[in-house]
């Protein structure tokens, strides 16, 4: 009797821990409610789809929860199951193309859509209400529930991307779909696939066969990206890699299944050395020694913007085989991607090299340009009228506005948001991807922890990204997106650690109401998918829990001031060549630091116990930060 009698108290303390238990999903919905109560999935569940349109995800689901439940879950075509997948008869316009409706109870699950894309961005979101558990890969031991919710759900922008390079490293194709798949559970929609730059030549074109096996490989180097050797004579070329036409098929087939479109990008005028090393007549020097460069210092900055390359790496726009093998080219590319854009990149153009070819001034007198930076409009018109005939759209950087472009033509806001901006104003459509917001290989946390790099940026900067600037009619920008360069990146983990979590945050910008953006909100959930991507395997940055220094001069004193992104923390210092612990100086307001050859230690604390990296700095690198 008494079991009996103890029997409803743990069934109602489940319950009231369920209901209790906060909800944490990356993006937030638009409309989330939570009930009274779980859904409890068990072997015995079963998963329905009333279209044959909606099976691939119910396939998708099953595969998902058999992996780490142990079940054997067997989709089928029902209109009354456990898990039921329903597409809508007449569609319901407030969900659109990729909204969907979440309703789940003790009684089961109904997941309904307009289309197999709200599905799969449904499925996403039930998978998240599971515990972390569920993304294991092996079977494991868990209470297999699944919270009493009521959703209605639907992105905010129709361009959701991730852009990676795998120009300067070199990205297996089952590398490539591991990072498909990961982005696209976080309801992003296009993978930007930058293909061909300076560092190398990775998609097969069967008409210019140089073009892999000279362009595709370049010699092997250690150390940071630009302070590599340059190749030797004769030196072999080891490191490197490209797709086939097969395997571009194949990834474009995987990413469809996931509802994420490939935008491939051709990197043009510019970026072309690789392209240069195969087939060198087709620039202004025409050299036969140019190589696949390996990283080396090819070009000098001024720090303003400007720059001076120190090696040819610039298609010649006076010369018409230019054009042939651009035609070529983009035949074999605009066959492979059925997506109806081609991005043509058209960014950081050295035009120095133009200057001084008889070519190009024989060309400008012709066109009656004055200033060579216009060749590069006539080119790209040039590059534009070829894709039309392929039935592509010419997507580009933002300094393809500098020639003046067709209206046709879409724009990648890149240098800040103020190209975007001009592009709205003339009508293009444009993506907002500037570097201050979504610029994924810039550092996360303080750049003595991290490998450093020419630029930082915190996630919660990315998380605080809107992409419609004040004054530009929404109609314009598509969406956004977050760039993942890879002179740093060498390796797939590490373009995780790169990409998380801004990628979270960035997720949430382009898919999630603009009013319901709340940082201290987000963080508590993106903690919770520390755990989650913890189980998956997949790796990321905990640079948020690192402090933020930062240093001044006033009236000759160094001061410092520091603060936490993550709310909730504290922060410990020393400058007595001690090791910083909770019973060190707690930090609460700016600090003159002490004269002499003071080291600083800084570490961060959250209930007791230390979180973030110990950052180290000398009195010489304090100094230096103040003068930024």
């Amino acid at each position: 009797m008494k079991k009996l009698l103890f029997l409803p108290l743990v069934l109602a303390l489940a319950a009231a821990t369920a209901q209790n238990t906060p909800i944490h999903l990356i993006p937030q919905p638009v409309e989330i409610q939570q009930l009274t109560g779980s859904f409890a999935l068990t072997k015995a569940t079963t998963i329905g789809f009333d279209n044959p349109a909606g099976q691939t995800v119910a396939d998708m689901l099953a595969q998902k929860l058999n992996a780490p439940t142990g079940f054997a879950l067997k989709p089928q075509r029902a209109l009354k199951s456990s898990i039921q997948l329903n597409l809508n008869s007449t569609p319901n316009e407030k969900l659109g193309k990729e909204g969907y409706t979440l309703d789940a109870g003790p009684k089961g699950v109904v997941l309904t859509a307009n289309q197999p894309a709200g599905l799969f961005y449904g499925m996403q979101t039930l998978l998240q209400l599971l515990p972390k558990e569920i993304e294991s890969k092996t079977p494991v031991q868990a209470n297999w529930s699944i919270p009493a919710v009521k959703i209605t759900d639907y992105p905010r922008f129709g361009w959701r991307g991730i852009m990676l390079d795998v120009s300067r490293h070199f990205f297996s194709k089952e590398d490539v779909k591991k990072y498909i798949d990961e982005i696209a559970r976080l309801k992003y929609n296009t993978f930007h696939w930058h293909l061909t730059d300076d560092n190398g030549w990775r998609i097969e074109i069967k008409s210019l066969p140089k073009l892999t096996s000279v362009g595709a490989w370049r010699v092997a180097r250690a150390g940071r990206f630009g302070e590599r050797a340059d190749p030797k004579p004769g030196e072999p070329t080891t490191y490197g890699g490209f797709y086939t036409h097969d395997d571009i098929r194949e990834v474009v087939r995987y990413a469809q299944e996931r509802n994420v479109t490939i935008v491939p990008e051709i990197d043009v005028p510019g970026h072309s050395m690789a392209a240069l090393a195969a087939y060198p007549e087709l620039s202004c020097t025409k050299n036969p020694d140019t190589k696949v460069n390996p990283g080396t210092h090819f070009a000098d900055w001024y720090g303003n913007g400007t720059f001076k390359m120190n090696i040819e790496n610039t298609l010649n726009p006076s010369d018409e085989k230019v054009y042939e093998f651009l035609d070529k080219v983009f035949t074999e590319v605009a066959a492979l991607f059925p997506n109806p854009y081609i991005h043509v990149g058209g960014d950081e153009c050295y035009k120095g090299y133009w200057k001084e070819d008889p070519g190009c001034q024989a060309l400008m007198k012709k066109l009656n340009i004055r200033h060579v930076e216009d060749l590069q409009g006539y080119f790209m018109n040039r590059v534009e009228g070829i894709l039309k005939a392929k039935g592509k759209k010419l997507l580009g950087w933002d300094e393809i506005l500098e020639g003046g472009i067709s209206p046709e033509a879409t724009v990648m806001s890149w240098r800040g948001t103020k190209g975007g901006i001009e592009a709205a104003q003339m009508g293009h459509d444009v993506v907002m991807t500037p570097t201050t917001f979504a610029y994924l290989d810039y550092t996360q946390g303080d750049p003595t922890v991290d490998p450093p790099i020419y630029a930082h940026l915190r996630c919660k900067k990315s998380y605080s990204f809107e992409p419609v600037p004040d004054g530009v009619d929404p109609k314009y920008i598509l969406g956004g997106q977050g760039n993942l360069w890879t002179e740093q990146v060498p390796t797939l983990r590490y373009a995780e650690y790169m990409t998380y979590p801004r990628a979270w945050a960035l997720s949430e910008v382009y898919w999630s109401p603009k009013e319901k953006k709340n940082w201290e909100d987000f963080v508590q959930r993106m903690e919770t998918h520390f755990a989650r991507a913890d189980a998956a395997g997949i790796n990321y940055s905990r640079a948020i829990y690192d402090a933020i220094v930062r240093t001044s001069m006033k009236d000759g004193k160094l001061w410092l001031e520091m603060e936490a992104e993550v709310p909730g923390l504290d922060i410990y210092y020393s400058t007595d060549e001690t090791m910083p612990d909770d019973h060190s100086a707690k930090y609460s307001a700016p600090v003159e630091l002490p004269e002499g050859p003071i080291t600083l230690r800084v570490v961060t604390y959250r209930n007791g116990k230390p979180i973030g990296h110990l950052i180290t700095l000398s009195r010489e690198q304090l100094e230096q930060r103040a003068g930024r």
